[in-house]
């Protein structure tokens, strides 16, 4: 069988569907990916998958330039004759799909989000939900990553319900994400990890570090990941270089091997306005690290507030300043006792094996209607 899996940059496909990718390879099917061109295409490559270039503007609202897309994704599935097509992210959910439905072709959409048009009603966001809703209705099988998306296009009629199934993000791999603890530093040692963007909540982890600053000097705040300046809510390099100069964080760049520094900081902090299902805060909660994140969908899904972390407001600075206090006045065995409960409850519900199930169920599926 060839399974196109289909998303917006090739960093996406390798960092959350490689397992997946590989596991259906074994199971003797052909892949091809399908992305915008970055490093991790020739990953991708090297893993033994096709790759397929599309030319595709995150950022742009042409709708010229979305037809083009529809052209774009037409003329390369015609030409793939894949036997299913797994799309992900916004513009391949909706874009792709419609060039898969003319050509005949099952589809399997994962909507990991609802990104930044959701979070604040405007024209735009109505345009996506008429996009979506001629899209969406017309996929095989849509997966969700938490509740309140699938409620969110079930209310607005964007989806057929009996398409639909929700599922625990991307999974982590459990064997390799695992707790180590690091011993030998004196600081308590928050950390950040993710895309520099607005809507990662990335200023108001900076601005709950001052606060903790002006009472305590016995920790770090840390930040981990890439600017990401085609994204329009990114930080730009000046800020982060007047962070670093004003002594409230360190950077510490951007790296393939996060789980080295999950596993040497005691705290992840992630005030996201909204995710899909947060990959970071699954793989920190199969390392065991307590955790602070916001109680918005796809965030709130991971963490249990006051057994495996600590939930605080949305945009709330204070509020988040306030749950790093607790944190750090905690104990050694209170933290580890929240670690401990986050492995358990990884291992049970975000284990990457049960993903990888789930997918190959609904691939199978649509495949025989």
């Amino acid at each position: 069988m060839k399974i196109v899996f289909s998303s917006n940059i090739s960093w996406s496909i390798y960092n959350f569907r490689t397992p997946l990718l590989k596991s259906l390879q074994e199971d003797g099917h052909i892949i091809y990916t399908v992305s915008s061109k970055d490093k991790y295409a020739y990953k991708l490559i090297d893993e033994g998958f096709f790759f397929n270039e599309v030319k595709l503007n995150n950022n742009s609202t042409n709708p010229f330039e979305d037809i083009k897309l529809v052209f774009q994704y037409y003329k390369l599935y015609k030409k793939i004759k894949p036997d299913v097509i797994c799309h992900n992210a916004i513009k391949p959910n909706i874009y792709g799909t419609i060039a898969a439905k003319f050509l005949g072709i099952p589809v399997v959409n994962n909507i990991s989000g609802l990104g930044t048009l959701f979070i604040k009603e405007s024209l735009s966001t109505q345009i996506a939900k008429f996009l979506y809703k001629i899209s969406q209705r017309r996929a095989d099988k849509v997966f969700f990553q938490n509740t309140e998306d699938y409620q969110e296009f079930l209310k607005n009629n964007l989806v057929k319900e009996d398409s639909c199934e929700v599922i625990p993000g991307s999974g982590v791999n459990i064997d390799f994400f695992v707790p180590k603890k690091n011993k030998e530093r004196t600081l308590f040692r928050f950390i950040f990890i993710g895309r520099l963007l607005l809507d990662k909540g990335i200023l108001e982890y900076v601005k709950a570090l001052r606060i903790l600053k002006t009472k305590y000097s016995n920790f770090e705040g840390t930040i981990l990941g890439p600017i990401y300046q085609s994204n329009n809510t990114a930080i730009t390099e000046e800020n982060l270089k007047d962070w670093i100069h004003e002594g409230v964080v360190n950077y510490l760049g951007e790296t393939d091997h996060v789980v080295e520094y999950m596993q040497g900081a005691d705290c992840l902090v992630l005030p996201s306005y909204r995710e899909g299902l947060s990959k970071v805060l699954i793989e920190a909660s199969s390392v065991g690290l307590p955790i602070i994140t916001t109680n918005v969908p796809g965030c709130k899904d991971v963490v249990v507030n006051e057994v495996t972390g600590l939930l605080c407001e949305v945009k709330n600075v204070n509020d988040l300043a306030l749950k790093m206090e607790k944190m750090l006045n905690y104990n050694e065995e209170k933290r580890k006792e929240m670690g401990v409960n986050a492995r358990k409850r990884a291992i049970a519900v975000f284990d990457e094996k049960i993903i990888i199930t789930q997918y190959k169920n609904a691939i199978h599926k649509v495949v025989k209607k």
